[in-house]
């Protein structure tokens, strides 16, 4: 039972992955190309998120600054989920809504990419995070599930949305790491050149 339970994981995860591979392909393809002009401009990426997607955010911000899969130069990314006294400082003197707009408009500048991660698209500190990108006139890829909740009307055109089509937690945020993983491989294509795909 508990083997039958743990194979339909693998089957559905599977099954979104192929379903979303057509439809996900051209608004990472942007991505791509956001990020790689930001970066090729002296610009960074800042990473936003909560729980799940907060660990998302580190774990792209550890690939574009150290590497993905080839050596390259360094990139410039900054997870905003990181440091506890700023998070703390700023939930306790503010709210928890502030947490990451508070340092998008320390941080950011004009050019900059935010990366907001959402599986709901609602999280009340990432849209801040989005409004104070706008501010600072970054673009916004944007990852998000379920429709993407407000989070689609927070968007301007220039931004990308990267929506995952499922309403579950787990199978949205396993696909979000393998559109990090496109976008890790598209900017490093982009820089280096095509390689064969590792095996």
């Amino acid at each position: 039972m508990l083997e039958q339970r743990i194979q339909q994981h693998f089957i559905d995860s599977a099954d979104l992955k192929y379903q979303s591979a057509q439809s996900l392909s051209k608004p990472i393809a942007a991505a791509v190309q956001a990020i790689l002009a930001c970066v090729t401009s002296g610009g960074k990426v800042l990473a936003c998120g909560n729980g799940g997607s907060a660990a998302d955010a580190q774990h792209f911000s550890a690939e574009f600054v150290g590497r993905f899969e080839r050596e390259r130069p360094e990139l410039g990314a900054i997870a905003l989920t990181t440091d506890s006294s700023i998070l703390t400082a700023i939930a306790n003197d503010y709210d928890y809504e502030r947490i990451f707009s508070k340092q998008v408009r320390a941080l950011g500048q004009a050019g900059d990419v935010l990366l907001a991660l959402s599986t709901s698209g609602n999280s009340a500190n990432v849209l801040a995070a989005i409004e104070a990108a706008h501010e600072r006139e970054m673009t916004v890829v944007a990852l998000t599930g379920r429709g993407g909740g407000k989070m689609t009307q927070a968007l301007r055109e220039t931004d990308v949305h990267i929506c995952v089509p499922h309403e579950r937690t787990a199978r949205i945020q396993e696909v979000h790491i393998l559109a990090l993983h496109c976008i890790c491989d598209g900017v490093d294509a982009q820089l280096l050149g095509e390689q064969e795909t590792p095996t």
